[in-house]
């Protein structure tokens, strides 16, 4: 089949939904890769490496005509008027990471463009799909990043330094959510030579942390997080306020906090409030991952850095993209995996029985699935 792989034009997003890697092994099976001209120029992939791995490079309308479009965000409004779903073809399946609780009017578009869109953010996690977890695979690069942010304006060294003048005490780091992401910046800290403490609400977390040289907070909440597919649930708010308060004096003795605790569905829990962030010394620093999701700290600000009272307070969205090599290199390897799912030794279906298929479907042939995503 035709696939496509458009440029992403959203401000600041250099990931690319295809690689050389990628599209060899789609040519392999007998598909035909159509990428716009300077796709993969954010991820340093220039036209020519496509060229040599068997794409062929085409103009904005030619993959976006495709039978198939792979894409990292979802479709947005073209500068000048219009919106890119009215560049898809109907009958033409798009997959692309979607949020639809986010931007239910593109669902609607979608839809109206009588198309089949896929989210990928909606991948179950069993065995089976793991190979194709994006938010897993974006979510470690992440928490990766988030504390070489924090080190960047982190006025200390992290490790224990002894020297001729005296010795300087190591960074004590405390990281707020371990999934994915909590568990990649409490084991990037820890390798820096930071002290890390890390915090969840599941009690399975805790050997997970451990494995990775971090010690896990205990707070004596009497709550277990734990949701459907082992992703956190929203906590009650008599829990919520014991947690906040607890929190507070945890990141008192901090000098870097990174919360990365979300709820599938649902705005991020305020985890941190502004008198928290008050206690804090000064010159600590604070990285809020959730801030996409309206965030796990009262004063951060979405894309931006907020000075409050002396504390660093980083709200940078999309982090994966400051990596975008390696952050496309895993995307595209992920979609490479669900294009393979979807299409067999039979050819191309979408079938919705099909426990990974009818989870990750979100519109089917112009119908909008209730309860999908």
């Amino acid at each position: 089949m035709i696939i496509g792989v458009p440029l992403e034009t959203l401000a600041g997003e250099r990931r690319v939904a295809a690689t050389p890697e990628t599209v060899k092994k789609l040519r392999e099976r007998g598909h035909e890769l159509k990428i716009e001209t300077g796709a993969g120029l954010g991820s340093s992939i220039r036209d020519r490496d496509f060229l040599a791995a068997g794409g062929e490079i085409v103009s904005g309308d030619e993959a976006w005509g495709a039978e198939l479009v792979l894409k990292v965000q979802r479709p947005g409004a073209i500068a000048g008027g219009g919106h890119e779903v009215d560049r898809l073809r109907e009958s033409a399946v798009l997959v692309s990471m979607l949020y639809p609780h986010e931007d239910p009017e593109t669902v609607s578009r979608l839809a109206a463009r009588k198309v089949s869109a896929l989210a990928l953010e909606a991948v179950p996690r069993i065995t089976r799909a793991q190979k194709m977890d994006v938010l897993s695979s974006m979510a470690n690069l992440a928490g990766y990043r988030a504390v070489l942010e924090a080190c960047a304006v982190f006025g200390r060294f992290m490790p224990l330094l002894m020297t001729a003048a005296g010795s300087v005490p190591p960074a004590q780091v405390l990281v707020v959510g371990a999934g994915v992401a909590g568990l990649s910046a409490a084991a990037t800290a820890k390798r820096l030579g930071a002290v890390v403490k890390a915090f969840d609400l599941r009690p399975a977390s805790r050997e997970q942390v451990k494995s990775v040289g971090a010690e896990f907070l205990t707070l004596d909440l009497d709550f277990d997080g734990t949701g459907a597919g082992g992703y956190a649930k929203a906590a009650p708010d008599e829990v919520l306020k014991k947690e906040q308060e607890l929190l507070a004096k945890a990141a008192a003795s901090a000098d870097i906090v990174i919360t990365t605790a979300l709820i599938p569905g649902r705005p991020a829990p305020l985890l941190i409030t502004r008198a928290a962030v008050e206690g804090m010394k000064p010159g600590s620093v604070l990285v809020d991952l959730a801030i996409e999701q309206g965030g796990n700290v009262e004063v951060a600000r979405r894309g931006e850095r907020v000075d409050h009272e002396g504390v660093i307070v980083l709200g940078y969205t999309n982090l994966p993209s400051r990596m975008p090599g390696d952050a496309s290199r895993l995307y595209a390897r992920n979609l490479l995996q669900v294009v393979l799912h979807l299409h067999g030794k039979a050819g191309f279906s979408l079938d919705l029985q099909d426990e990974i298929t009818g989870a990750i479907t979100l519109v089917h042939q112009g119908e909008a699935r209730k309860g999908a995503c």
